[in-house]
């Protein structure tokens, strides 16, 4: 048994930082190790744990042992490559979100933030390279597909259904997005408006929102379908301080409901409220991935998206 772990711990290393669902851990008692997902991911699970600690390759080759709650990440994307033409946009990345866990993606415009978003929610399939959603193989299936599973995202410039009320925004999400029937997608909407502070504009046009509202849209219309994972794409951009502060108790909320959170964000210190992950890209790759202090302290961070030293 023991063998078998060191081998699995082995080809993880070998692999790379982030793989997803591959998890080295030592045997405790009647732990065993199967195979769950397909040829090419591999798991380690030990039987009646529910938390791992999985080796990641962090920041300036550093080894740091990260714990996620689950046996299988809810989300993951190993591998990818995404190009358009000549065009490299995403190179060899490699991402996993554990369950009820909060990540904060950063980077420079142009790093390759909101095409990782766009390939974990089925907007662009990806040139090469897998993802996965709590272990099983999704790289195929569409959008719709992804969302009815628990896959929602929101949009960096706000897309609401013109000539809709907010209402019938949300009821569109629940019900086509969340696979509700009436009654219950009726209840979803109502949830949704109230998390959101959107109750007393639930029969305004969506085209008459301004910005603040309109992402608050965006967030709820995500809500509605009843979310296993939240993707979030600069969902704060354009906000004031008092503004982003009532974002972010609205996202801790959301989490307190066992939703993992995966947010690019630009405004870092509203972020840190929320993530207790952050992963910087640049340049279609991950340069860091871990304690968001850690991250925001590495050189390398520094040189491609601060720009100078962090006091």
């Amino acid at each position: 048994m023991q063998g078998k772990l060191q081998s699995i711990s082995a080809r993880a290393r070998q692999m790379g930082p982030g793989i997803a669902c591959l998890f080295a851990m030592e045997a405790q008692g009647s732990g065993t190790t199967r195979r769950v997902c397909d040829t090419k991911t591999l798991v380690a699970v030990a039987c009646g744990q529910s938390r791992f600690e999985l080796p990641r390759v962090v920041t300036g080759g550093i080894q740091e042992t990260v714990t996620i709650a689950s046996q299988i990440p809810v989300l993951s994307a190993s591998s990818i490559n995404k190009s358009f033409n000549a065009l490299v946009v995403l190179n060899q990345v490699n991402f996993v979100v554990g369950e009820r866990e909060a990540v904060g993606i950063v980077g420079p415009n142009g790093a390759g933030k909101t095409t990782l978003l766009n390939v974990l929610a089925g907007a662009y399939q990806p040139s090469a390279g897998t993802v996965a959603f709590r272990g099983q193989d999704i790289t195929d299936l569409p959008v719709e597909d992804r969302c009815r599973k628990g896959v929602a995202r929101s949009h960096q410039i706000p897309r609401p259904f013109g000539g809709m009320t907010v209402f019938e925004n949300l009821f569109v999400a629940a019900a086509n997005g969340g696979g509700f029937r009436r009654d219950e997608a009726y209840d979803r909407c109502i949830d949704a408006l109230k998390l959101c502070g959107m109750v007393k504009l639930a029969n305004r046009r969506a085209e008459a929102l301004g910005l603040l509202d309109r992402k608050r849209l965006e967030l709820a219309r995500a809500i509605a379908t009843d979310p296993v994972v939240l993707l979030l794409d600069e969902i704060g951009g354009g906000l004031t301080d008092a503004e982003a502060s009532e974002l972010v108790e609205t996202i801790q909320i959301i989490r307190r409901r066992d939703v993992a959170i995966v947010w690019i964000e630009h405004i870092v210190h509203v972020l840190l409220q929320v993530s207790e992950r952050l992963v910087c890209m640049n340049a279609g790759t991950i340069l860091a991935d871990g304690d968001p202090q850690k991250v925001l302290s590495d050189r390398t961070v520094i040189d491609a998206y601060l720009g100078g030293s962090v006091e």
